[in-house]
């Protein structure tokens, strides 16, 4: 029986790369990683000694920061500012296309498969159909220059369970909620806490929400990121969320964690809406349970690295976190 208290660590995967995105075959564990040697990889989490598997053909020239399946075809974003498609039974390169003119940060793809979403640096969200790569859409909403006037960025989409929203959030803190049929702006909503500008040392922004997240209902919606930055070289801050009550635009929980410190780079509801995992870093890495009613930890444990994003199977008993030369399984059931 899965229980939040019960998180433990029971295995990890050394790697020679850092994984940055992460998504699982349903029903299994396979784990398709996105790289940093340009590479996508699979490799099965439950064997004892797992071994990266490399995908062959064209692929990347830069940092793969993303992944999604859809179907037996993976997709994958990159820093080069394209989107491939993947064979995952022969893991071959199927095709790419040129999506954006800047670092691809994430992609999400819808329930029923059929439409990507792309968020990029040049703060564009573009909508892909996932079977053909024909773009279908293209949204503007992210202001490309920050406050004190240097470049924005684009980092966080997620979708809803039911397919019907999108939400989109940025490095200022700006979130705004759509409606994905329509492709038309709902809400929009505000985390400034989670930007930095270090106007002596540097000239310098850091921060920004990483993460978002809906509640299974959709009536919540979750920010992670980093609070204010006391050290900008090395993630000095504690580790940030905010809960939304995004229809009454009120903010429902502020947390702030000074305990583990960094990113959060990753958050998911469990189905229930009672609870929420995060988890994220700086130079080590940490995995958090906490109270969706109250706000509260219920559970927390160090990650073996900087968790830069995970998959939890269907009965919710197993956690596969990827991230700094590390895969790291975790229970919430009797081991």
């Amino acid at each position: 029986m899965v229980d939040p208290n019960k998180l433990k660590e029971i295995r990890t995967h050394k790697q020679s790369s850092i994984f940055f995105g992460v998504d699982r075959m349903p029903e299994t564990s396979r784990l398709f990683c996105g790289s940093s040697d340009f590479k996508v990889y699979e490799l099965d989490a439950k064997v004892e000694k797992a071994e990266s598997q490399a995908f062959t053909g064209e692929g990347h020239t830069s940092y793969v920061t993303t992944v999604s399946l859809t179907g037996s075809t993976l997709v994958s974003g990159s820093y080069d500012g394209h989107l491939a498609w993947w064979n995952t039974e022969k893991r071959e390169f199927i095709r790419k296309v040129k999506a954006h003119d800047k670092w691809i940060r994430m992609i999400q793809i819808t329930p029923d498969g059929k439409t990507i979403v792309s968020v990029a640096d040049d703060m564009l969200i573009k909508l892909w159909n996932a079977e053909s790569g024909e773009k279908l859409n293209e949204l503007v909403e992210h202001k490309p220059l920050t406050p004190n006037e240097y470049p924005s960025m684009l980092y966080a989409v997620t979708i809803s369970s039911d397919g019907k929203l999108m939400a989109t959030a940025d490095k200022v803190g700006h979130i705004a909620v759509w409606d994905l049929a329509e492709a038309k702006k709902i809400s929009e909503l505000e985390a400034p806490v989670m930007y930095t500008w270090d106007p002596r040392q540097r000239r310098h922004s850091i921060g920004g929400i990483r993460s978002l997240a809906f509640s299974k209902d959709s009536k919540l919606l979750a920010a992670g990121g980093i609070g204010k930055i006391g050290n900008i070289d090395h993630l000095g801050g504690p580790s940030r969320i905010e809960v939304f009550d995004w229809q009454a635009k009120k903010r429902v929980h502020e947390i702030s964690d000074d305990k583990f410190k960094g990113l959060v780079e990753q958050i998911e509801f469990h189905p229930s809406g009672d609870w929420f995992v995060a988890a994220g870093g700086d130079h080590s890495g940490f995995i958090s349970i906490y109270d969706a009613k109250t706000g509260k930890v219920i559970k927390q444990a160090k990650a073996p690295m900087h968790v830069h994003g995970f998959s939890i199977i269907e009965n919710w008993e197993r956690i596969y976190g990827v991230g700094h030369n590390n895969v790291a399984v975790w229970t919430l059931a009797d081991a």
